[in-house]
């Protein structure tokens, strides 16, 4: 009698689903027992290792190029100050520069509603602090020298495959252990895996305390806390008698 491919649903046991195709179709390697679908995830996690932060200046003038001549002046000392922090050139990139009038509003019957008072010139940068532990100071540093308009950070691990690795590591063993026990329920054994295929996320933020980073000194504290990798994992298993 020729023994019928079964699936089995990750998550119902009882749910048995009979398919054609048996032993005999001359087909090599074709599964021909039961088959057993399952979804599983893994996760790891480390305290990140790189920053990313947006910083920049912000000038006022009443003509135009006053207000960029004033910005680029600032924003010299800006970029001297982001060197001497000990910030390579390669990860220092210009994000934007604007220059924008200042409107108000005119008595009424005297003309147009609003009249340009001045202008607002902007220049940003975004900066790669590879060096966590010294971003606080690398922050107090750009406010020293003039930045007047600082965003982020935002934390990442700077070679993730490890990482990764790791993470898919844990959700084969989780998926290894499930169909063991679905083999057990079924006084059968696992035989080998059918297919694989992978999907991943990276660079979650998990908050946690590091008051190491808050020292004695008087530089801006900064809590990394960590960041979690998860790969999820479709996997079929080939169950034998």
């Amino acid at each position: 009698m020729q023994r019928t491919t079964k699936w089995i649903g990750g998550g119902l046991l009882a749910a048995l689903l009979a398919l054609s195709g048996g032993c005999g179709n001359g087909v090599e390697g074709q599964p021909t027992g039961t088959l057993v679908s399952i979804s599983a995830q893994g996760e790891a996690s480390k305290v990140p290792d790189v920053a990313e932060i947006s910083a920049g200046v912000v000038t006022e003038a009443t003509e135009s190029n006053e207000a960029m001549k004033a910005n680029a002046e600032q924003m010299e000392k800006l970029i001297d100050a982001i060197a001497k922090a000990g910030i390579d050139k390669k990860d220092v990139q210009t994000s934007g520069i604007s220059l924008t009038p200042r409107y108000a509003a005119r008595p009424d019957n005297q003309g147009p509603n609003r009249q340009i008072t001045g202008y607002m010139a902007r220049n940003t940068v975004r900066i790669t602090v590879r060096e966590v532990d010294e971003l606080g100071e690398v922050l107090d540093k750009m406010a020293e020298a003039g930045a007047n308009n600082i965003y982020g950070p935002s934390f990442s691990i700077g070679e993730p495959e490890p990482l990764r690795a790791e993470a898919r590591e844990k959700a084969l063993q989780q998926a290894r252990e499930r169909a063991e026990a679905y083999a057990g329920a079924l006084d059968m054994k696992v035989a080998r895996i059918v297919s694989i295929s992978e999907g991943s996320q990276g660079g979650m933020p998990r908050p946690m305390m590091r008051a190491e980073m808050a020292s004695a000194d008087a530089r801006t504290p900064v809590a990394p806390g960590e960041t979690t990798v998860s790969v999820n994992l479709e996997l079929v298993f080939e169950l034998v008698d």
